[in-house]
């Protein structure tokens, strides 16, 4: 490495460490800013026993903004294009944490502006009308008196997996969803994961990744779980979702690079779009066609769930069609965080619009309420990552693992993902 190169790295992992130690403070504010960091254990001790003030960081990354812009990066280098996205990386972190400083300190930000501010992309408004056309689909598929929700819910009862065999049926599916990541990815040999039965959460999964290539899975089983969230939580939480994404990041920037921005996940985030985009559309990695996982699905885990499989087509075309009501969700935050509508009326919106029964309208308003505009990451960040691998891969499965698998290695966001 030239003496230019070696200023130029030096200079930006002094940034990047900086960074980190921000993020660190900000957590001391913010219980649910930091969702991982394995970095070095004295960098979260400092933070603990400073506790530096909103109005000190803020202060901080703003200068440190500047310190990042003229910050050179050497031209001509193998790996300048990645050199680039990091710096990019960088301002874009430093710029969701100043904006998430200023809402602590006080600062309402309208829907479409928080999340452009947090998340580097804004999600469609759509108007009543589109979800109307996809319930008229389903009133057709589910017919009968009483509100569409509650004939939903009577329907699909028999779909549900016993709370005695979620286990089983989970640990299936987590196989067969490690067994296809494995077979196009290189994973470190020693990645584990274990996972949690929990209660009481404003969400259904979570991944807490603990590093050293390790995570903690949690599944809520405060509603019930029907057969097709086995596939969705394995590939969206573990292969080759989450535990994947922070993995392959771990090893790849982390310990090969030394990029310690990476140590730590700041949720509020534009890290996030890509992290929950990548997440839902890994899905569709793992299971390329709806006939190779319904396949899957009706020799394995329907028997492990004591499910009849002989209706499954009849329950997944009813499926696909609650999945083009995932922007309802959007619509509820957008109207919620705007002040257009109580928390009553978001929940009466989210049954007649989303399809969702009383208790489970419930649970994503009260996830709406603790993350705001957070919800875009999940349907937005997803058709981002869809239309940014395919646009590479085409209809090659082979192909769409490996754009697949540079993503997650990778500093790119949002921005990135729109770019040509």
């Amino acid at each position: 490495m030239s003496i230019g190169r070696a200023r130029a790295a030096g200079a930006m992992n002094t940034v990047a460490e900086r960074y980190v130690r921000l993020v660190l403070a900000l957590g001391q504010h913010d219980p649910d800013y930091v969702d991982a960091f394995y970095g070095p254990a004295d960098w979260k001790t400092q933070a603990e026993q400073e506790k530096k003030s909103l109005d000190a960081i803020g202060t901080e990354a703003a200068k440190l903004s500047v310190t990042l812009t003229e910050t050179p990066i050497a031209p001509g280098t193998p790996d300048s294009d990645l050199r680039l996205l990091r710096r990019e990386y960088l301002h874009k972190q430093l710029a969701a944490l100043a904006a998430r400083v200023r809402m602590l300190k006080g600062e309402k930000l309208k829907f479409d502006d928080e999340s452009r501010a947090l998340y580097d992309a804004v999600a469609p408004t759509y108007p009543d009308s589109h979800f109307i056309q996809i319930i008229a689909q389903l009133e057709s598929k589910i017919p009968g008196k009483g509100p569409l929700w509650e004939r939903y819910e009577n329907w699909r009862k028999p779909f549900a997996v016993p709370k005695e065999k979620l286990d089983d049926v989970f640990q299936a599916a987590i196989k067969e969803c490690r067994a296809r990541t494995l077979s196009h990815m290189a994973l470190p040999p020693d990645e584990s994961f274990i996972i949690e039965y929990v209660t009481d959460k404003p969400w259904g999964g979570y991944n807490w990744y603990k590093g050293n290539f390790h995570s903690v899975i949690q599944v809520n089983t405060d509603l019930p779980i029907y057969i097709d969230r086995a596939v969705d939580l394995a590939a969206h939480e573990g292969y080759p979702g989450h535990h994947v994404y922070n993995l392959l990041l771990e090893k790849n920037l982390v310990r090969d690079r030394a990029w310690m921005e990476f140590s730590v996940y700041a949720l509020f985030s534009p890290q996030s779009l890509i992290a929950e985009g990548t997440a839902n559309f890994g899905r569709e990695v793992a299971f390329p066609t709806k006939t190779e996982r319904m396949k899957f699905e009706k020799e394995v885990l329907f028997p492990a769930a004591g499910i009849d499989a002989s209706r499954a087509d009849e329950y997944y075309d009813v499926q696909d069609l609650m999945k083009q009501l995932d922007y309802a969700a959007n619509e509820a935050a957008r109207r919620l965080i705007n002040g257009e509508i109580a928390e009553n009326a978001a929940v009466q919106w989210l049954q007649k619009y989303a399809v969702m029964d009383p208790a489970r309208a419930q649970q994503r308003v009260k996830f709406i309420q603790r993350y705001r505009s957070y919800v875009i990451n999940y349907n937005l960040g997803e058709d981002m990552v869809r239309r940014y691998i395919e646009k590479r891969s085409g209809t090659d499965p082979e192909k769409r693992w490996s754009e697949f698998g540079k993503l997650l290695s990778s500093p790119r966001l949002p921005s990135g993902l729109r770019a040509k």
